[in-house]
């Protein structure tokens, strides 16, 4: 008896995944921003670009909206003091520096590189090599973009669920 009682316990632990909050509000943040750029690369370029749905870069950052989403959800979910919310916060810090420094530079610099090879003589052996992914970083508007609607997606999951459950 006691046996069946643990793996239904069992089954049920791997399903709650499901309804972990944190964890919804910071793929719903990623989603919805991966899909901003969609639209946001057609009203720049006038064309469908497919790839943006999965690329890096662009408006809003959706890596500091994932992020945002998760610190924030954490907070509300678990209070603001706890050392889990001290983890997703430094993690969310960490990442957005990282997307407006170190990506960012080194997008630039691989349009530099790009326009050295783009130069090159044609007998040249690099002449012929594919061009570096120019598109990796954010500017702090895209990381600032990101970061509100990652945190409004949090404080909306928090709601919804907080009706959801009463």
């Amino acid at each position: 008896m006691e046996e069946s009682t643990d793996t239904t316990t069992s089954s049920s632990h791997y399903f709650s995944i499901f309804t972990n909050y944190p964890l919804i509000s910071a793929v719903t943040a990623f989603t919805i921003a991966q899909f901003i750029k969609l639209f946001t690369s057609w009203y720049r370029e006038r064309r469908w670009d497919l790839k943006q749905l999965i690329g890096s870069g662009g408006m809003p950052s959706s890596h500091s909206a994932t992020v945002t989403a998760l610190a924030v959800a954490i907070g509300l979910q678990e209070g603001f003091g706890g050392s889990h919310f001290a983890i997703a916060l430094i993690l969310a810090s960490v990442v957005m520096y990282d997307a407006t420094g170190v990506r960012l530079h080194a997008g630039r610099q691989a349009e530099v590189l790009n326009q050295i090879v783009y130069e090159l003589p044609a007998e040249h052996p690099l002449s012929e090599s594919r061009p570096l992914r120019e598109l990796l970083g954010h500017t702090p508007p895209q990381v600032v973009a990101g970061g509100m609607l990652g945190s409004a997606t949090a404080v909306t999951g928090y709601l919804f669920f907080r009706i959801a459950t009463s």
